[in-house]
């Protein structure tokens, strides 16, 4: 369905290279709502470009009249506006437990991909904005980014281990959600894809169910995750 709507999302040097896992939670979103919005490659250093907004940071969505900033709000303003689509949130009593999975996944799961792919991510970066994301991560880290990915063997080890609750739920279901995706997957997808984008390290080994059902959302929608660029790597594709 073709919606005039235009979405701001986080580019790397490349400006093809679209990996920030907000702004893929709203691309699933509008896929799984069979709508497209025109998107606009946004640096961490065009701070201006979205001012319009109110704020700094992306996803950012003008739909009309509206701006809409904040994935989370995205996503509810997308099933409030266009209510005859596929919802996100099937009932309202989703809404507090999706909530939760976006929460999980924006502390405990970022954090724990954070330090595989943190370097990675500075790397794909124009110089601009590495000057940027160095000073801004080495503040929120305290150390180097070097020093915060020095172990990543460990690392990968943690995270592996961290995404048990997931690994236990999707034992017995194909999605989050249950038989079908929703808005919660989506939240859980996009730390995927965050690091699918930037980084050349696998996350997942094959025989894990969370890499059985991030394959089956790297082809839906028509293999729209999986078709968008990644950085150069040697890395085998499954």
């Amino acid at each position: 369905m073709s919606s005039g709507m235009i979405l701001y999302e986080l580019a790397g040097a490349d400006p093809e290279l679209l990996f920030s896992p907000h702004c893929w939670k709203v691309r699933m979103a509008l896929a799984h709502k069979g709508l497209v919005a025109e998107s606009r490659s946004w640096r961490f250093t065009e701070k201006d470009a979205i001012s319009f907004s109110g704020q700094g940071n992306v996803p950012v969505l003008i739909d009309g009249a509206e701006i809409v900033s904040d994935s989370w709000r995205i996503a509810q303003h997308l099933d409030a506006r266009y209510p005859n689509t596929p919802l996100l949130f099937e009932a309202s009593a989703t809404v507090p437990l999706a909530g939760f999975v976006n929460s999980w996944a924006d502390r405990t799961l970022l954090s724990l991909i954070s330090r595989v792919i943190l370097l990675d991510i500075h790397d794909c970066l124009s110089p601009v904005d590495q000057a940027y994301f160095r000073a801004s991560r080495e503040k929120r880290f305290g150390e180097s980014l070097e020093a915060v990915v020095a172990d990543r063997p460990a690392h990968l080890l943690a995270l592996r281990k961290g995404l048990a609750p997931l690994r236990d739920v999707l034992r017995q279901y194909p999605y989050v959600s249950g038989a079908a995706p929703a808005y919660a997957d989506y939240c859980v997808f996009g730390m995927f894809m965050w690091a699918r984008c930037s980084s050349p390290v696998e996350l997942l080994e094959a025989d894990d169910p969370v890499f059985h059902w991030r394959d089956r959302l790297l082809d839906a929608f028509g293999g729209l995750a999986r078709s968008a660029r990644q950085i150069a790597s040697d890395r085998t594709r499954p």
